[in-house]
């Protein structure tokens, strides 16, 4: 007889360049400031490897000075203000209630994670924040007067593994630095690496693609130009990445179709298992 219990699968995104065409500061906060995408990113660049620093910690202090110098506050909902104006690949908005109805006709219950280096504040003023289970992503500390003066939360490409085991033994706070290193058994944590996917865009998600993969989940690059389709072929001939498949989230295209078939692959694994240890349970009340 068929498992009725629904079981929970984790759906765990990158943003920029992932479920976006472009790095979320170039929507609104780039213009406020008066400056164009590339001399933001150039100035960027220069600070870090002059300063040998983290690009994640560089860009969060140069969004402070920028608007510093051109008289903008960045508040919460500045942020939000600027997250309201990002662009989302095709498909993207309706995604997620169209793979939430497809998972729960299965047995399963969709969660959906962020898993980025851009900044929370922002996607949390997207359309799409409401889908999600939990942002993990860069973020700002704030004044009295409600104005981001210093990150409190840089995120890049290998720190983005932590939250992997955050989502895995189904802990929300950043801040928590012993649950995560506590000891869970594989049986009593939230949701297995086996039932997770990661969805990705290039070489800074390459770690969570990469330990998402081995242990036995299932990574898929996206691409949304030729050049990323030539990195997201790569990373499938070096066992990076599971699949690899144009940005367009619409129903019928090639994601959809991937995911759909992995969740089931996801359900049917599951069932298997249970039928496996049923048997194994009833051999050994046998031999007592």
């Amino acid at each position: 007889m068929p498992n009725k219990k629904k079981i929970e699968v984790a759906l765990i995104y990158d943003f920029d360049g992932t479920l976006s065409p472009g790095n979320m500061q170039e929507f609104g906060f780039v213009q406020a400031i008066g400056k164009n995408p590339d001399e933001f990113w150039k100035k960027n660049s220069e600070v870090a490897t002059t300063n040998d620093a983290s690009q994640i910690l560089c860009y969060m202090s140069l969004m402070i000075k920028e608007a510093t110098y051109s008289d903008i506050q960045l508040t919460k909902e500045s942020f939000h203000s600027f997250g309201k104006k990002i662009d989302f690949y095709p498909g993207v908005l309706g995604w997620f209630k169209a793979i939430n109805e497809y998972g729960n006709n299965i047995g399963l219950i969709i969660k959906h994670y962020i898993n980025s280096s851009g900044l929370k504040e922002m996607i949390e003023g997207t359309p799409i924040a409401k889908e999600f289970e939990n942002i993990y992503a860069c973020s700002f500390l704030y004044d009295v007067n409600g104005v981001a003066y210093w990150p409190a939360v840089a995120v890049d490409y290998t720190a983005k593994t932590q939250f992997l085991f955050k989502i895995n033994k189904g802990i929300r706070e950043v801040s928590d630095n012993s649950k995560v290193n506590q000891y869970i058994p594989e049986d009593k944590r939230r949701i297995p690496f086996e039932r997770m996917i990661y969805f990705g865009d290039g070489d800074t998600d390459v770690p969570c693609m990469k330990m998402v993969k081995q242990h036995g989940g299932y990574s898929i690059a996206v691409y949304g130009n030729q050049e990323k389709k030539a990195t997201a072929m790569r990373l499938i001939n070096e066992e990076r990445a599971n699949f690899a498949c144009s940005a367009d989230y619409t129903e019928s295209k090639d994601v959809y179709n991937v995911v759909k078939r992995i969740l089931h692959k996801i359900k049917a694994d599951y069932d298997f298992q249970r039928l496996l240890d049923t048997h194994k349970s009833n051999a050994a009340k046998m031999s007592l």
